[in-house]
């Protein structure tokens, strides 16, 4: 009878058991449900737990929908780039002579201004450069000085020769005539008015003369080129006056290195690099400092995908690695008419083999309007974070 009662117990109707929850969840009394026995109870410590951890759930869902919304409208107008830097003007300076350093003025990273003297090299050997150049220049200007001088008399001298000959000519030209008629008379008197010594003495008296005018023709003929003389002597002055300037050139050569043995700033700014000490040797060309100028701007390579709204004038905001603390403002200065790669020491050549599309970079002046603070330097090259607004 036991084992019976038992067999029934676990083979009993599902549906008895449905309705004996069904009972048991039945309203009491008072109106509230009676929870089943062994069943979790929503209403219970577990109901209200879960509630909460839901409404957490959608509440952080909404938070991030809305942060990216709000992220999304805040950036839809402004193209950003990490590949950017500080950039600016880096002069070289090099000696124009050569020499040893006799003194160094100035040390690293100090400010110089235009003007400021960088280092002094021995001067001496340029000294008597100079020297030696103005003693060539007085001399020849002295020479010059003669020379026109006797120009000036060549000018005097060559008209009044010529004058001269020519007188000298018609006076032998007047004896000839007086010869002659003196011949004629003793060859026309008879023998007995007149004697052989005397008719001798008429033809060789006419014989000297004609000499005498041919002389003077030769003399005439000599000092004729007058205009030719007087150039000679010009000419003589001309290359002398050449002579002069190139002397006066070397002495300015001789002045202008003698300068450069005193090298110094071209412009304000930093010195960097420094490449020189006390005693060294330097030759012409050889970069002894760089002089970095205190105007600086941003150089921002954008991707060619990120310039389609990007033009000159719009505003900018910079974040400067370095110092997170600077709000620097700016705006487009210019967009560089080529891309990086185009500039490069080996060009892509892309006529030829296989071809890969790459994203190119487009190099984007910003200038700095304001945020710079003078306590804080800007070092040439470090990295800068740039927002344009592109509208």
């Amino acid at each position: 009878m036991t084992e019976g009662r038992t067999d029934e117990a676990e083979h009993h109707d599902p549906d008895v058991h449905v309705s004996d929850r069904e009972k048991d969840e039945t309203p009491g009394p008072t109106g509230d449900v009676v929870a089943i026995p062994g069943e979790p109870d929503e209403t219970g410590p577990q109901g209200k737990r879960r509630s909460p951890a839901l409404l957490g759930g959608i509440l952080v869902i909404a938070l991030l929908m809305g942060a990216g919304i709000y992220y999304w409208l805040s950036t839809r107008n402004f193209e950003s780039t990490d590949d950017a830097f500080i950039d600016g003007r880096a002069v070289n300076i090099a000696p124009q002579v050569s020499g040893q350093v006799a003194s160094l003025d100035v040390t690293d990273n100090q400010f110089v201004r235009k003007g400021q003297p960088l280092i002094h090299i021995d001067p001496r050997q340029y000294v008597n450069d100079r020297n030696n150049a103005q003693g060539v220049l007085d001399t020849a200007k002295s020479q010059l000085a003669g020379l026109r001088y006797g120009a000036e008399i060549a000018r005097k001298n060559f008209p009044a020769v010529l004058q001269q000959a020519q007188a000298q000519l018609a006076s032998a030209q007047a004896g000839e005539v007086k010869a002659q008629a003196d011949y004629q008379r003793q060859r026309s008197l008879p023998k007995q008015a007149t004697t052989q010594q005397e008719v001798d003495a008429a033809t060789a008296a006419l014989q000297q003369a004609k000499a005498q005018v041919q002389q003077a023709e030769a003399q005439i003929l000599q000092a004729q080129p007058v205009p030719q003389q007087i150039g000679v002597a010009d000419a003589q002055v001309g290359q002398q006056q050449g002579q002069t300037e190139q002397a006066q050139a070397r002495l300015d050569q001789a002045d202008l290195n003698l300068s450069w043995t005193v090298v110094t700033a071209p412009q304000d700014g930093w010195i960097t690099k420094r490449n020189v000490e006390m005693g060294n040797y330097v030759t012409p060309g050889q970069q002894i400092f760089s002089i970095v100028s205190p105007e600086v701007w941003i150089t921002a390579n954008f991707k060619e995908t990120q310039l389609a709204r990007m033009r000159a004038g719009q505003q900018a905001t910079i974040t400067v690695d370095a110092y997170p603390q600077l709000d620097l403002k700016g705006h487009v200065d210019s967009i560089q008419f080529g891309s990086g790669s185009k500039f490069t020491a080996f060009p892509p050549e892309n006529a030829t083999g296989n071809f890969v599309k790459i994203v190119q970079r487009v190099p984007v002046k910003i200038v700095i309007d304001s945020g710079l603070d003078p306590a804080l330097p800007l070092p040439l090259g470090i990295s800068v974070v740039p927002a344009v607004r592109v509208q």
